[in-house]
């Protein structure tokens, strides 16, 4: 009986030692972008689950609850917050909330010219620090911000971005969000502001933490003036049609 033969498998050419740190790099270069395609999908998927549920906390205000000891935090839909207090939040922060895609040329290009003394942030940019990043002015941070913006202005709606806003935003030490706000300062709910008590909480924004709208100072008070004003602005212009 013949025996049968085994044929050989061909060798693999042995990798000369001056291509190892190519194919090194190609290694790397694989991981890293795998690893970004990653990063992306997740954020995608914790960005549309955020259109539904609503985050139980940010690391802002984890950080400040261990700071404090605690924090004073109650979420509100946008159903049970006066109109009036979105209009003048959005009247305060970033009148073109309606009309941009999450980055305000104009109002970035204004700090600049400013150097810095004013700022550029829209809503949508202040929503994605405080939800999914850190508090800082480093470039790092800002580009990531940059980068997150449109995607999240892409899945959520404008009330849904402005809701969020409302509700993790810092209004003194330890206080956040409209709702708690509003008892806070007044001894009403979120959704019995008055539009002089709105035009308060927009106007401490800024500096939540050395401004008061229970007893404001005179730039306060000024500062809430033309906030009634804008208020009432945008809503008679059309610039409020998205979230209402």
């Amino acid at each position: 009986m013949a025996r049968k033969t085994r044929k050989k498998t061909p060798k693999k050419p042995a990798v000369k030692l001056r291509d190892r740190p190519r194919l090194f790099v190609r290694r790397v270069m694989k991981y890293i972008f795998r690893g970004i395609l990653i990063m992306i999908a997740l954020a995608v998927l914790v960005t549309a689950a955020l259109t539904v549920v609503n985050p139980p906390t940010t690391p802002y205000m984890f950080a400040e609850s261990r700071r404090v000891g605690g924090v004073n935090h109650t979420w509100v839909s946008m159903e049970d917050i006066a109109p009036v207090m979105a209009r003048s939040a959005v009247a305060a922060e970033d009148a073109n909330f309606c009309l941009h895609w999450g980055l305000d040329v104009g109002a970035i290009q204004a700090a600049l010219a400013e150097g810095g003394s004013r700022g550029g942030s829209t809503i949508s940019q202040q929503v994605v620090k405080n939800v999914y990043l850190w508090h800082g002015r480093s470039w790092f941070r800002k580009s990531l911000e940059a980068l997150m913006t449109p995607m999240v202005e892409a899945i959520w709606s404008k009330q849904r971005i402005l809701e969020v806003y409302l509700n993790v935003a810092e209004f003194d030490e330890g206080v956040f969000g409209v709702e708690a706000a509003a008892v806070h300062y007044f001894g009403v709910r979120a959704a019995d502001l008055s539009p002089v008590q709105a035009a308060r909480l927009a106007a401490i924004l800024p500096s939540p933490k050395t401004r008061s709208a229970s007893e404001p100072s005179s730039s306060v008070r000024r500062r809430a003036s033309g906030i009634v004003d804008g208020a009432a602005t945008i809503r008679a212009d059309g610039r409020a049609d998205c979230f209402e």
